[in-house]
């Protein structure tokens, strides 16, 4: 079997905001969003096989389309996309789900799981003072064709309680621990965390999941003149709070696999004046080593 000692991997995160009945001013309802973000999606993720698309505040609904519009055209028995993920609120498909999109065809899914960020993270249920309930999203993937391993993660950290944000982070990276130290660990040659972090650089969680011997921001691991696009992910829909950086890539710096060798920052709105969702998407192009 041909040897592969550099897998590109592409990550995407975007926030699509949730399909509301009560649009913010700004704001187009769903069935008019969603077609604009199967586009993205499609286009960066159609000639990367190796692609992870992780998404937040995914309703239900939206997963059935987003999963329908990327395999449209495909072998209904034989999709070329499948996922991992719940709904936050009951486990099943109540509430908010993070899903990671993957092709079945590139990737063997071998273990997956969701974890409460509080303090039962078993089961659902809301943490600390966090308005709402928050989850991650983990999936232990192997690459078919090299046979090594990615623990992928996906998130959304609360937008009001501080506190919550920071003990999530701890929690996310006492299981990042319990991976590297657990049966999958020999496996697992690189780990990312994608999502929406509610958490600029100077705060709580940011600052929590990158101190030494943790996490690493992708968006620092590429000279500022090779970035693409815009620097802020969060924008609103033209009406809210000011635009802010909080929406992440971040590698895990305990292991040394990784090479960035993109990162950008996508437009969410274009000539037709449509905001596909109040945040931008982030794409890091990687190199898995080794």
């Amino acid at each position: 079997m041909r040897s592969i000692s550099r897998l590109p991997v592409r990550v995407l995160t975007h926030n699509i905001r949730y399909a509301t009945s009560s649009p913010f001013k700004g704001e187009r309802p769903w069935p008019e969003r969603k077609q604009l973000l199967l586009n993205e999606l499609n286009y960066h993720a159609r000639h990367g096989g190796e692609t992870f698309i992780c998404l937040q505040e995914v309703l239900h609904n939206q997963l059935v389309d987003i999963l329908s519009g990327l395999n449209q055209g495909t072998n209904p028995n034989a999709p070329e996309w499948a996922y991992i993920g719940v709904g936050r609120d009951d486990g099943l498909e109540a509430g908010e789900y993070s899903p990671i999109f993957y092709r079945p065809d590139i990737w063997s899914l071998q273990h997956w799981e969701t974890v409460w960020l509080s303090e039962t993270p078993e089961t659902p249920s809301k943490g600390w003072d966090a308005a709402s309930i928050r989850i991650v999203t983990l999936g232990v993937f192997v690459h078919r064709a090299s046979h090594r391993a990615v623990l992928a993660m996906n998130t959304h950290l609360d937008n009001q309680g501080s506190r919550a944000r920071l003990e999530s982070a701890h929690l996310i990276r006492r299981k990042i621990g319990e991976y590297r130290q657990g049966e999958m660990g020999r496996l697992i040659r690189g780990t990312f965390l994608a999502g929406d972090l509610n958490s600029e650089e100077t705060e709580e969680a940011y600052i929590a999941l990158t101190e030494p011997g943790g996490l690493v921001d992708t968006f620092k691991l590429v000279d500022p003149a090779q970035r693409y696009g815009n620097h802020d992910t969060f924008t609103g829909f033209g009406y809210q709070e000011p635009p802010s950086r909080i929406d992440y890539i971040l590698l895990d710096s305990e292991e040394p696999t990784w090479s960035v060798e993109g990162y950008a920052v996508l437009a969410n709105r274009f000539d037709d004046g449509v905001f596909n969702s109040d945040h931008r998407a982030v794409v890091a192009d990687l190199t898995l080593l080794g």
